[in-house]
């Protein structure tokens, strides 16, 4: 007699349940903040030359942050980002935080001594 193993319905993801990861959402607050943004995106901004100093652009940067850290918290790193977008910074990429942090974060240099 032989035993029958339990067949699993999707093999390739088994295991792989610390990977999956649901995209987050906006909480109810950043929800209401994200509206002047996404009209600013869908209504004013196509009529405007692209001058962005920054990777992603700061609408694009606000909306993530209110999305991934919140109403208080994405909202001091978009204003923190709107103060950066002078002539007196240097351009480049800056990506939302993973983590917050009052401190600004460059990407590849630690904070940490």
């Amino acid at each position: 007699m032989s035993e029958q193993q339990p067949v699993a319905e999707h093999p390739e993801r088994a295991g792989d349940h610390e990977t999956t990861h649901a995209a987050p959402r906006p909480t109810p607050v950043a929800w209401i903040l994200l509206l002047p943004i996404r009209f600013y995106r869908k209504a004013i901004s196509p009529f405007l030359p692209p001058m962005c100093r920054f990777y992603p652009s700061c609408s694009a940067y606000a909306a993530e942050s209110l999305t991934k850290h919140g109403a208080a918290r994405g909202s001091y790193l978009a204003v923190r980002r709107l103060l950066r977008c002078g002539p007196w910074t240097e351009p480049g990429r800056d990506p939302v935080p993973e983590t917050f942090s009052l401190r600004r974060q460059t990407p590849g240099i630690s904070t940490e001594e």
